[in-house]
């Protein structure tokens, strides 16, 4: 499994998860979790999308999706992460 930790956004603001990646791939569909400053966001494999799974306290599911090029899987509304 690979689990990548990040933040969410670039320093300007502008989103790191994108529909598509516009850098040279060393390979392909390799990440199964992405840790943000945000949210917990796992791979839905037969999907090929992220599905929120928790989130940061303080933190809305319409905020992170605003801040987020690609489009999010939920299922429910995402636990919140107790830190």
């Amino acid at each position: 499994k690979v689990v990548v930790t990040m933040e969410h956004n670039a320093k300007n603001g502008d989103a790191k998860i994108l529909k598509a990646c516009t850098l040279p791939l060393t390979g392909t569909r390799c990440i199964d979790m992405v840790i943000t400053d945000l949210c917990v966001l796992k791979m839905d494999a037969e999907k090929r999308r992220f599905r929120v799974l928790e989130l940061a306290p303080g933190v809305t599911l319409d905020e992170v999706q605003a801040k987020t090029e690609a489009e999010l899987l939920t299922d429910q509304q995402p636990a919140v992460v107790q830190v």
